[in-house]
């Protein structure tokens, strides 16, 4: 008995399933694109920016991550190799040169102190990001907060 109701239900389902599906097909005629311009058209490649590899931009606010002052085109980050440490983490950034990343880095979630990289930490770029100079994208009143008079 229990198995006949099922089919019979799933048989209801599926009919139901099809009929919206036609209509959707129906009224799938009368829906007009938002574009403003034809699928075929191309639009001009966005403006490049050079990327600002002279000195460093001056921090925003306090615990702002500091921006990248050379290029990182073609570095790998990914779960197993993080082209950054090589010279960043400890001991490579005395022999680079390179300042070294925060102790901020080597602690867990739960704050436990580690001996490498915290994963969390892992991947640089969701923090620190190249320096361009480029035009704002949106016009805005933004004022540094170290500059205050």
């Amino acid at each position: 008995m229990r198995k006949s109701a099922s089919i019979a239900i799933l048989s209801i389902l599926l009919a139901c399933g099809v009929a919206q599906i036609s209509s959707a097909q129906e009224r799938s005629s009368d829906v007009k694109s938002v574009r403003s311009t034809s699928i075929e058209e191309t639009s001009p490649a966005p403006a490049t920016y050079k990327q600002n590899t002279t000195g460093r931009f001056k921090r925003a606010y306090r615990q702002q991550p500091p921006m990248i002052p050379h290029k990182i085109t073609g570095y790998q980050i990914d779960l197993k190799v993080n082209k950054c440490m090589t010279c960043h983490d400890w001991p490579n950034n005395v022999e680079q040169g390179a300042p070294k990343i925060s102790e901020t880095h080597y602690f867990d979630r739960q704050r436990v102190a580690l001996d490498h990289v915290a994963r969390t930490r892992w991947f640089c770029t969701q923090c620190h990001v190249p320096q361009v100079n480029a035009k704002e994208l949106v016009p805005n009143s933004f004022k540094s907060a170290l500059d205050v008079d």
